[in-house]
């Protein structure tokens, strides 16, 4: 895949990292000139030291073979004509950071994908970590649903029931569902039946539609957590 990165600040640095060591072909267009040398002495990419506000720099850049362009600026002004210039050029898949809400529906308007505010995203996950150790990775659906991984301790109350066992004892809320399984020794996850025992140390992928509440990760042996204010 042909991918144009717009900026290599905090955010385009790691995106230029993963997409070169995933194999694909990369661009990368920033003004600030020693940020552009350092990229092009770094990693295995075409790095243009120009303003991709202007439509010949994103020309140079090979935008009409591009199959993506990701903007990640940290200015919402530059990612938005960005983003226009790359519908001109009829890029496939075009992708912008936003870092103000207020501008979210100015995104949408042109039809591009978005990520609001990385900055409190990651500040969340952050806080997410020390008050709920327990969850291992999450990731939020809405307002409130979650999908989240979480070990079962010994002394879990689900551990060494099947799931119908701990349908019948009224253990899981009907708002969550265990999606996968995985279990030590094992190459691949267990797709969770009615007739699947979970054990101590598995770790579950759950669903919640309420999100990882304490009454949920309790059924998991995770008293110790603090609920998290929203």
């Amino acid at each position: 895949m042909y991918i144009i990165i717009v900026g290599a600040g905090n955010i385009g640095t790691p995106l230029i990292d993963i997409a070169t060591r995933s194999g694909n072909e990369v661009a990368v267009i920033e003004r600030d000139t020693q940020r552009a040398d350092l990229i092009a002495s770094e990693y295995d990419c075409m790095v243009l030291n120009a303003d991709a506000t202007a439509k010949e720099t994103l020309a140079d850049a090979g935008a009409a073979q591009a199959d993506a362009i990701i903007s990640t600026t940290n200015q919402d002004a530059t990612n938005v004509m960005v983003c226009l210039l790359a519908k001109e050029s009829a890029v496939p898949r075009i992708t912008s950071v936003v870092h103000t809400a207020e501008h979210m529906s100015l995104f949408r308007q042109i039809g591009v994908n978005t990520i609001e505010n990385p900055q409190q995203l990651i500040a969340g996950y952050l806080y997410r970590a020390v008050a709920r150790p327990a969850i291992v990775d999450y990731m939020q659906i809405g307002d409130e649903a979650e999908v989240f991984e979480i070990t079962v301790t010994e002394d879990a109350p689900i551990a060494g029931r099947t799931l119908t066992e701990a349908d019948d004892a009224n253990l899981l809320p009907g708002d969550a569902l265990i999606v996968a399984v995985e279990r030590e020794g094992r190459d691949r996850p267990l797709t969770p039946r009615g007739d699947t025992r979970i054990e101590a140390s598995d770790l579950l992928t759950v669903y919640s539609s309420k999100g990882a509440k304490p009454a949920l990760t309790d059924v998991f042996g995770h008293y110790e957590d603090q609920t998290v204010e929203r």
